[in-house]
């Protein structure tokens, strides 16, 4: 199996009323942008295991399907790319403790010392 990052883009059919786009629009001509329309569009990037890039872009058409976008309204899209692979941190090892400074302490971590009683 192999890591993918399916994308799914959701917008609305052209004729169906989308007031944010709307919004958005009138407000970027306030501004002194001319356009000639806008749409407005939800992505979702779903991180998975497949066996191949087709059946990963299966398996994200099935959940735009069943849950992400209605398809009385909807037009959706799904790209898939293999999964960026992420660093990995090292393990810090001991501090030389001449290199830490003092005042970058953590104050939460810090133990109080004990009072002693008058």
């Amino acid at each position: 199996m192999a890591a993918y990052t399916a994308s799914v883009t959701v917008r609305l059919k052209p004729g169906v009323l989308d007031p944010e786009a709307e919004t958005t629009k009138r407000a970027l001509e306030r501004l002194d942008f001319e356009l000639e329309g806008l749409r407005s569009a939800d992505r979702f990037e779903i991180d998975m295991e497949a066996m191949s890039a087709d059946a990963a872009a299966d398996r994200a058409d099935a959940m735009a399907t069943r849950l992400l976008a209605n398809p009385t309204i909807h037009d959706y899209t799904v790209e898939v790319d293999p999964a960026e692979t992420k660093p990995t941190q090292a393990e810090p090892t001991s501090a030389d403790p001449a290199s830490v400074d003092p005042t970058d302490a953590d104050p939460a971590s810090e133990v109080p010392e004990e009072e002693t009683p008058r």
